[in-house]
């Protein structure tokens, strides 16, 4: 079951932000946060999705999505490494083809979804 709620270190790790810049955009108003019984900032898994651009409808049918953010991308003749931190924090790392990587324009920062399909990951952008 996902989680509704993570620390203000788990979302800035997930947004691919520093925790500097998280409570810099708390205070500017720019993420929404809530405070736990320890008067710690917490941020819900919806405002994370707001913030990644999450959508409703996604074109490829798939019952295991992972959104999350570039890493890092090693290529290396004809096959590519994705490495991309994803919501739960957790990091996944998908081998693709160079020119899936050229061709979707993948580099490190950018928004992905990976797409787990019986024994394949697919990388969306």
């Amino acid at each position: 079951m996902p989680r509704e709620f993570y620390s203000a270190s788990e979302a800035a790790h997930t947004l691919g932000i520093s925790l500097d810049t998280l409570r810099r955009w708390d205070r500017q108003g720019r993420i929404k946060t809530k405070r736990d019984a320890s008067n710690r900032r917490i941020v819900t898994a919806k405002e994370i999705d707001r913030l990644r651009g999450q959508h409703a409808e996604h074109q490829m049918s798939a019952r295991n999505r992972f959104s999350g953010i570039v890493r890092d991308v090693r290529v290396e003749g004809l096959m590519a490494q994705v490495e991309m931190v994803v919501t739960e924090p957790a990091v996944l790392t998908a081998i693709v083809t160079a020119d899936a990587v050229e061709e979707l324009g993948i580099k490190p920062g950018n928004h992905v979804v990976a797409v787990i399909k019986s024994t394949s990951v697919m990388v969306e952008h």
